[in-house]
Parts: C-alpha cells; structure tokens; sequence
C-alpha cells in the first residue's frame, strides 16, 4: 500500500517546490563536507590539527609568505576562521610571524619547519586519498568533471560580485469581484 502523499501546509499550491536532495549548492556542500570531515580523520587523530590549520598549512606549504587576508581569499575561509586557526597555530608553533616589510601592520606568515614536516606528511596521504574517490570516474569524465568545476566556480565568483538583485516582489492581491 502506498502510503499517503503529504501536503505542503499553507503553501501556495502554484510556488515552486525546492527538492533539497536535488538542489545543486545542497549537493556541493554535502559532498564537500564529507570529503573535509574524511580526510580530516586522517590529520586531526594523527597530527592534532583541525580543518581550517590543514588549509593553513596547505596554503603555505609552497614556501609562500602570505598574510592572513590572502590566507582567507586563497582558501575561501572567513577571516574569523582564518584568525583562529592563526592564533591556534602561533600558539603551538605551526606558522611564524613577521611585520611586513612593507606595510608593518600586514603581518605575514611562514611555515615553521614542524608545520613543514606535517604538510610532507600529510600531503600524499591526501593525495592518495583523492585518488581513491576520483576512481569512480573515468579519465574522460574526470576531464569533464574539472571543467565543469571551472565553469561553476567562475559562474559563482561572478554572482557573489554583482550587486543584490531587490528582493521579489510579493503578488498583488486580488481584486474583489465586482457583483
């Protein structure tokens, strides 16, 4: 017996219907939360580091000095976050930092060699780890799959910088019939 289909209480009949389980930015951030809070198993038991101080450190572990704006723009964290995991990572001698040379108020950041030698560690085990869930793809449809990304993000970049479109406007009632 199929069991009854439910209503949608006081909703108007006609509206849109979001399907959450179908709805695209659902989707992305469901997949990229499992994929983060996965490989973040493999960094947080064994190296005592959390997700935002593993993109830290990624970020860094080119040998680049950044600050920790450029931290946030290139890791798309908020600079609360990015704040934290700094304060956490100065605290336990993951990342040093030094006044800029040329604006003395934009500190920047390194790597100290601990946080070196846990980036060299954890990177293949990362590396390894997207190889295991990218086998589900063919090489064809890992191609597609990339610029497909590259499409939806730069779509995403463009709309996060256009001004807020006004919000909908609300239907007009209804006239009452004339009699």
């Amino acid at each position: 017996m199929a069991s009854p289909r439910r209503k949608r209480s006081g909703a108007d009949p006609a509206a849109p219907v979001l399907h959450l389980t179908r709805f695209l930015p659902y989707r992305l951030s469901v997949l990229s939360n499992t994929v983060s809070h996965t490989v973040a198993k493999l960094y947080e038991k064994r190296f005592g580091i959390t997700i935002p101080e593993w993109r830290v450190i990624a970020v860094l572990g080119g040998g680049e000095t950044l600050s920790a704006g450029e931290i946030a723009q290139r890791t798309a964290m908020d600079k609360v976050q990015v704040s934290r995991a700094i304060s956490r990572m100065l605290d336990s001698g993951l990342i040093l930092r030094e006044s800029g040379a040329t604006d003395r108020r934009k500190a920047q950041l390194t790597l100290t060699p601990k946080a070196l030698a846990i980036y060299t560690e954890i990177v293949p085990l990362a590396l390894a780890y997207e190889r295991e869930l990218t086998s589900a793809l063919t090489e064809e449809e890992m191609g597609q799959l990339d610029g497909l990304l590259a499409k939806l993000q730069a779509r995403a970049d463009a709309l996060a910088t256009r001004p807020t479109p006004p919000p909908a406007a609300a239907p007009s009632p209804q006239a009452p019939d004339a009699d």
